[in-house]
């Protein structure tokens, strides 16, 4: 005897909630959030960019052209991003050999500005800053092995995730035919985490440029201007846009690489980057809580929570696909009245 029709769709859409809370944990479980991240940015920037072209190119086969030109190029362009990354640590200002000599005058001006009991455990040159380094090197071998092969799996990963998130964008241009009630169900589970990740994704690079943007401004033109030159001030400009992409954690890490960073030119120096840190970013609430909260309402202590439980279940992934799943799960949410 066949179900009554809201009996059936009730359980349809109950099936899709379970698959897809299923299919989430088993991409950490798996380890395959490299493959979801990339996929998912495929897809959210191919959909983002088609429609402004499709204006100038109507039709379906003008669709399926624009659809397919804009994934090889987004596919293309990240992928020479990760190749451009390797090739950089493989020239000679990205050689880490090099990192000793830049150290050693930070070193040397540290000693001068903390205290006795933390300079007697510094390194007196380079040349024992590379001894302590390849001493641990050596002791730790077989995990940095491990490493590496983790490293190649990760990168095999994003490609094959940029591969699917165009090939899905594609076939989401070409599908034409009408789905089954647990397909159409399931379709609208994705179309709410493609949402989900375009809104904290998108929302976090623009914070972590604006974030990027002030803190450069201070190390690269304030500080010079009062005669005082951070050591590594631009790669600690390319480390607050990399760490600013971890929402509320990226902050922290960054601001205590620049205090660190700081205090080895001098105690006033790292007061003062401190403050100013401190001050940009009680101000970039106001900018963040626009951005972030016109997407998906997102409190930082929700953020954090959710970070907290993630990492604890499953590591590192889960720090970095909390705010993902978070937005995901607060859109659904949202979409059933719940909250």
């Amino acid at each position: 005897m066949p179900l009554p029709s809201t009996l059936f769709q009730t359980r349809v859409v109950q099936s899709s909630y379970v698959l897809a809370a299923l299919s989430l944990f088993l991409v950490l479980h798996l380890h395959l959030l490299p493959v979801l991240i990339a996929g998912l940015l495929v897809y959210a920037l191919v959909n983002a960019l088609a429609p402004s072209l499709q204006r100038h190119f109507p039709g379906t086969r003008a669709h399926w052209l624009v659809v397919a030109l804009l994934a090889f190029v987004v596919v293309g362009l990240l992928t020479a991003a990760i190749a451009g990354g390797l090739a950089y640590l493989g020239s000679e200002h990205g050689n880490p050999s090099l990192l000793f000599e830049r150290l050693t005058p930070v070193v040397e001006r540290a000693r001068d500005q903390l205290p006795a009991i933390i300079v007697n455990h510094l390194p007196d040159n380079s040349e024992q800053i590379r001894e302590a380094v390849m001493g641990w090197l050596r002791e730790h071998a077989a995990q940095l092995q491990l490493a590496g092969k983790n490293a190649a799996r990760v990168i095999v990963h994003l490609l094959i995730g940029m591969v699917l998130g165009a090939m899905l964008s594609l076939q989401t241009a070409l599908a034409q035919s009408s789905d089954g009630p647990l397909a159409t169900a399931l379709n609208t589970r994705c179309v709410n985490l493609v949402t989900a990740f375009h809104d904290i994704v998108f929302a976090q690079f623009k914070i972590s440029a604006l974030n990027t943007l002030f803190t450069a401004i201070f190390l690269l033109i304030v500080l010079p201007l009062f005669g005082v030159n951070l050591p590594l001030a631009k790669t600690l400009v390319v480390a607050t846009f990399v760490c600013g992409l971890l929402p509320v954690l990226g902050n922290l890490i960054s601001n205590t690489l620049i205090f660190v960073i700081g205090l080895s030119v001098s105690l006033w120096v790292a007061i003062a980057s401190l403050t100013f840190l401190v001050v940009i970013h009680k101000l970039e609430y106001f900018l963040n809580a626009r951005i972030i909260g016109g997407q998906i309402r997102a409190r930082a202590w929700q953020l954090l929570i959710s970070m907290l439980v993630m990492e604890a279940s499953f590591g590192i992934a889960g720090l970095i696909a909390a705010p993902i799943y978070y937005a995901y799960l607060k859109r659904e949410l949202e979409q059933a009245k719940l909250i």
